[in-house]
């Protein structure tokens, strides 16, 4: 059984538009207020900015709903664009959030499901996880005892999504955080459109059956089945599995050789999703993984949470897969015309920026080097082809690449790069807590081939 929640449960939601327009109205005059005090007091701005970011989160994490869920997608976008400390401070909302109390909670799932179902259940108050959205409790069949992973929305956050979401980029705009001169329209109503369908607990059944198909018999991986008896768009009733985060002391214990099998079936499972299915898992964090530690080695992935699973358009996967590969290979042309194709560059950039994107996407692809690659003068990938995801300091270089994108004329990027690169960052920060030690390249070559 799961342990006893913390005392820090929130007793109540902010889930009706007024309340939570009223505190959002709050915050930003608050922001306002103070950045006018740094004009009179010559306080430095980027101070303001860093205080207002810790600050903004401590509220979103409260609000919960799309508030916080908006604030975590931007923040897997906002290494492009936003100051360092104000993205690390949005970061921290990936995790988890306080519980809402069972006594709430209960009333709201008495609304989503019939009693008659509810008493087929034996639902432990304590949950397993809370998150943006809705939080999960362990449940029991009391016919058959199989146990359920039940995921209850949170009540009228649905409703919010284009209030919170406005809120959100206003909230930005007054603190100062979002940079004069980008319009990222496109960008939030791509995230409201995922958090839509991330609320959408009945598509969210059927994606996860999808996404079983795909996987197949594939033994090293484990996707949950759908209850559907107990499922519908509020509530998500699947198996649940026994498993262990990454993170967890007995995973970290493995052997250097099971920890690097785990992180190769990781990383193919990213370039199955990419290359060959075009259906992408987007929402990685740690959480939405199980380990199951096998007694004679042969450990399993559970993969976990297909909300934010997305196909996207068969022109723009194409182009990013371009792009890729240009960018492993170091192939000037192709990476162009995926680049182009994009967006990302267009004929009237300046070739200094153009220089410095290059650069930039160049790098970001350190991992997936050959060891005689002219890029690898300092031997971050080892004469046998290892990459240490752990010790290595790319995450940093590459933010520092990013910061320089401020020198020139900034515009919306792709709305859909939002999500692979919240996929992109989640699976670096995965193989690096499982302290990968690995050949890449030789796993993702095969799927180049076919580019």
């Amino acid at each position: 059984m799961p342990p006893n929640e913390s005392d820090k449960k929130l007793s109540q939601i902010k889930s009706s538009v007024f309340s939570r327009s009223l505190s959002l109205a709050k915050l930003g005059l608050g922001a306002g207020i103070k950045y006018a005090s740094t004009k009179i007091t010559n306080s430095s701005l980027d101070d303001f900015i860093n205080s207002q970011a810790l600050h903004i989160t401590k509220e979103f994490g409260e609000l919960k709903g799309s508030l916080m869920k908006a604030g975590q997608m931007l923040s897997m976008y906002g290494e492009h664009f936003l100051p360092p400390e104000a993205n690390k401070a949005l970061k921290t909302l990936q995790a988890d959030s306080p519980p809402i109390a069972w006594t709430v909670m209960k009333k709201h799932l008495e609304d989503y499901l019939e009693s008659s179902l509810i008493d087929e259940l034996d639902i432990n108050p304590d949950s397993i996880g809370s998150a943006s959205m809705g939080q999960v409790h362990l449940a029991i069949v009391k016919s058959t005892g199989e146990k359920l992973a039940l995921k209850i929305q949170y009540p009228d956050v649905d409703k919010a999504i284009d209030s919170d979401v406005a809120a959100l980029k206003k909230i930005l705009s007054i603190s100062k955080i979002l940079p004069k001169g980008i319009d990222l329209t496109n960008v939030f109503e791509e995230i409201k459109t995922m958090l839509r369908q991330e609320l959408d607990y009945t598509l969210e059944a059927k994606q996860t059956y999808m996404y079983g198909e795909l996987v197949g018999q594939d033994p090293r991986f484990i996707v949950p089945k759908v209850f559907e008896r107990y499922s519908n768009s509020k509530v998500l009733a699947t198996e649940y599995i026994e498993g262990l985060k990454a993170d967890h002391s007995l995973v970290q214990n493995l052997s250097q050789q099971r920890r690097n099998k785990l992180s190769e079936n990781f990383i193919d499972l990213y370039f199955k999703e990419i290359f060959e299915w075009n259906f992408v898992q987007t929402d990685p964090h740690l959480g939405n993984y199980k380990i199951q530690i096998d007694s004679v080695g042969n450990d399993r992935l559970v993969l976990l949470d297909f909300g934010a699973t997305k196909k996207f358009d068969s022109q723009f996967i194409t182009y990013y897969k371009q792009m890729i590969k240009a960018s492993i290979v170091h192939d000037e042309t192709l990476f162009m015309a995926g680049a182009r194709g994009l967006g990302f560059i267009i004929d009237d950039d300046q070739a200094d920026y153009i220089t410095a994107f290059k650069t930039f996407c160049y790098e970001t692809v350190e991992p997936f080097w050959a060891p005689e690659d002219a890029r690898n003068s300092q031997q971050k990938i080892a004469p046998d082809g290892t990459y240490h995801w752990k010790t290595n300091d790319l995450p940093n270089r590459v933010v520092k690449k990013a910061i320089q994108f401020k020198n020139f004329d900034l515009r919306s990027p792709p709305q859909d790069i939002l999500f692979l690169d919240r996929k992109t960052g989640g699976v670096f920060i995965f193989l690096s807590v499982l302290g990968a030690h690995i050949n890449a390249r030789k796993i993702i070559d095969p799927y180049l081939n076919n580019v």
